[in-house]
């Protein structure tokens, strides 16, 4: 019979890394707060319910625990607990539908407190690590070509509905924009999501597979992790693999060979990849940062792209 760590000793053994904390803090405030003194008491929970044994050190992103588990069958696992909001909920829905295909395979999952149970991939093995970043670049399109080939489920975020949100919010946001091409650079950004806005897609989207969020493991050379998942266009997809390693002269190539291997339309994936920097912008500005200089060089790169 396997050990199952009693709760009394997780609860002990389980600290909280200060970085997590301190994100928590900063986007969540009171509920992340809550969410993190909360945490030893929810692995417990969660280590006695489905008979799981500590096996490694803990690891973190900006929002979740992952902790390195074995089943009561000695599968190598991960629990990852992480507060339950309007991006982690569509998680386990896609994770579903790919069921282990071009994504991490989804074992077990609490629908209360949003906690799932993970095939363990090798975390030593992150695409960021990868020398070529064009070889990189084309893992994630291919990975994206794939994923996005189904259409979302029901009760999914829908990007129109983000899209319009984000066209009624430019125009006090640019208010706050004091440089004159900073501010003509995202007009021009809103006025390219308002020409695709009505049509904006149905396909399951990750929304946010940058090359730490794919993983090596033994079974494909590279899966898909951590999604926030949409229902919309695949066009929508683009922007962190633009941005990740970032190199301005790059990002045409980056753009050009991604529409390839999708096979996109080139317009309008353009314009919703310049939504993309319009979100950014959004999200800096309400949160009082200035836009940051490199993401707008991406909109400046693309914005007059012949392609």
């Amino acid at each position: 019979m396997r050990r199952i760590t009693p709760a009394g000793r997780v609860r002990s053994v389980i600290d909280v890394p200060d970085e997590l904390a301190a994100s928590q803090e900063e986007f969540n405030g009171e509920a992340g707060r809550a969410f993190i003194a909360g945490l030893p008491d929810l692995t417990a929970e969660f280590l006695e319910r489905w008979e799981l044994t500590l096996d490694g050190r803990p690891m973190h992103g900006v929002a979740a625990l992952v902790l390195p588990v074995v089943r009561a069958d000695d599968t190598r696992a991960v629990l990852k607990l992480q507060l339950l909001d309007e991006e982690s909920e569509g998680e386990p829905v896609a994770l579903r539908v790919w069921d282990g295909d071009r994504a991490v395979r989804l074992l077990d999952h609490d629908e209360t407190t949003g906690t799932m149970l993970l095939e363990r991939l090798d975390a030593t093995r992150m695409l960021s690590h990868l020398g070529d970043t064009r070889e990189a670049v084309l893992v994630i399109a291919r990975l994206l070509a794939h994923l996005t080939s189904v259409p979302a489920p029901p009760g999914m975020r829908r990007l129109g509905d983000i899209a319009q949100a984000m066209l009624d919010r430019a125009p006090r946001a640019l208010n706050h924009v004091p440089d004159q091409e900073t501010r003509r650079l995202v007009t021009d950004c809103a006025a390219a999501v308002r020409e695709v806005a009505d049509d904006p897609g149905d396909r399951l989207l990750h929304w946010d597979l940058h090359d730490e969020n794919v993983l090596a493991s033994d079974r494909a050379p590279w899966l898909a992790i951590d999604p926030k998942p949409l229902a919309g266009d695949p066009g929508f997809e683009l922007w962190p693999a633009l941005a990740n390693r970032f190199d301005a002269d790059e990002i045409r190539w980056r753009f050009d060979a991604m529409t390839d291997v999708l096979a996109l339309d080139r317009a309008r994936a353009r314009a919703w990849t310049l939504g993309r920097l319009l979100q950014n912008t959004l999200w800096d500005v309400e949160d009082g940062r200035p836009p940051d200089p490199q993401q707008l060089e991406i909109a400046r790169r693309l914005r007059n792209h012949p392609g």
